[in-house]
């Protein structure tokens, strides 16, 4: 029995963007396609298959200990883009000053698809979600410096909406304009989620 079920959703590819260098800047550069290999997209800084532990996991490793990278991509919604904005009091909200790579249309509550979910091109390149990507800082002060006035209210108004992380299960190429199918576990939620998460 397959572990994965295909779904009736797709969504579109509307964008693509490659953050060159993260020391220099955050924000990415537009792109009509990303070669996908097992480290990521080529030319991406936060590629790699392995990457040094983060804030995210100091409850796991201490940091900069090198682990698995399963944040190779930040895959956004754009319709949580445009919530995201007019929250802000901004007619739109660029990807590129989030450091986006993939921008879909089409998914609902595309921030929260199951961790695990597979979103699959047409040539069979594949992404793996690992989990919610949680808003930072580090976006409000691109925005600020595009929009000044406007980067503080970023961090609020992205909450459960700042899309997820990524990594490639299977390589490949997409596009702009490709239509991606989503798979997702084939299994009931963890009886014990709500119990652990209040305990913690």
């Amino acid at each position: 029995m397959a572990a994965l079920k295909k779904t009736r959703y797709e969504a579109e590819i509307t964008w693509l963007g490659i953050v060159g260098d993260r020391e220099a800047a955050l924000a990415s550069d537009a792109a009509e396609a990303l070669e996908l290999s097992f480290a990521g997209p080529k030319g991406e800084d936060h590629g790699g298959e392995t990457r040094p532990s983060c804030s995210r996991v100091l409850g796991l490793y201490p940091r900069n200990t090198p682990i698995r990278n399963t944040r190779q991509l930040a895959v956004v919604s754009e319709e949580e883009l445009q919530a995201i904005a007019e929250e802000m009091g901004l007619d739109a909200l660029d990807p590129a000053w989030l450091g986006s790579n993939i921008v879909l249309r089409g998914l609902p509550d595309f921030s929260h698809v199951p961790p695990g979910a597979r979103l699959q091109g047409p040539d069979g390149c594949t992404i793996t979600v690992d989990m919610n990507n949680r808003p930072c800082n580090l976006p409000a002060r691109v925005i600020e410096d595009r929009r000044p006035g406007f980067g503080k209210a970023f961090k609020r108004a992205a909450e459960g909406r700042r899309g997820v992380t990524a990594w490639v299960e299977r390589e490949g190429r997409l596009r702009v304009g490709e239509r991606l199918k989503l798979f997702i576990p084939d299994q009931r939620p963890w009886s014990e989620l709500e119990a652990a998460r209040a305990a913690s």
